[in-house]
């Protein structure tokens, strides 16, 4: 029989671990970053690693100000999200070579939304063969990458 270990997904999967407050706004107060895995700040954005990845070098870009809805944004904040999304997916497109990107947000708890109270861009790249039967039947994901390396490897684009 085949195991697979994945333990930084049991705080997620089993709820053990929950927030009071705002994940999001929590870690751009913190000054952490490789802590928190929080890649880049920009003036009114910041580009962090998601630590409940579908795939490695799984991105999230957050606006530091705590809107769930794109039609909220100041135009500022919206342009400087799509600016930083298309430098991540440079930036992975040159350290991951993928086959694809998924980008997107899930505005609103109904659509799926993790954190629905704080929208948040979400960039993974993708390869042809990425996704198998333990991914689409038993919804489990493999990643062949610690988190901490995935962000010594993007950390130095942003540097």
């Amino acid at each position: 029989m085949d195991r697979e270990w994945s333990p930084w997904r049991y705080q997620y999967v089993t709820g053990a671990k929950k927030e009071v407050t705002c994940v999001f706004c929590r870690l751009a107060s913190e000054s952490s970053d490789q802590e928190n895995f929080i890649l880049h700040r920009a003036k009114t954005s910041y580009v962090v690693l998601n630590i409940y990845p579908y795939m490695s070098g799984h991105l999230l870009i957050i606006p530091f100000a705590h809107l769930s809805l794109l039609s909220e944004l100041p135009k500022e904040t919206s342009d400087e999200l799509m600016d930083l999304t298309k430098h991540c997916q440079s930036i992975l497109e040159k350290e991951y070579k993928p086959q694809g990107f998924n980008l997107g947000m899930n505005l609103g708890q109904a659509a799926g939304a993790g954190v629905a109270a704080h929208l948040h861009m979400h960039i993974l790249p993708r390869w042809f063969g990425d996704i198998n039967f333990t991914t689409t039947i038993g919804e489990t994901r493999i990643l062949p990458e610690m988190l901490e390396n995935t962000y010594q490897r993007l950390k130095l684009y942003f540097s």
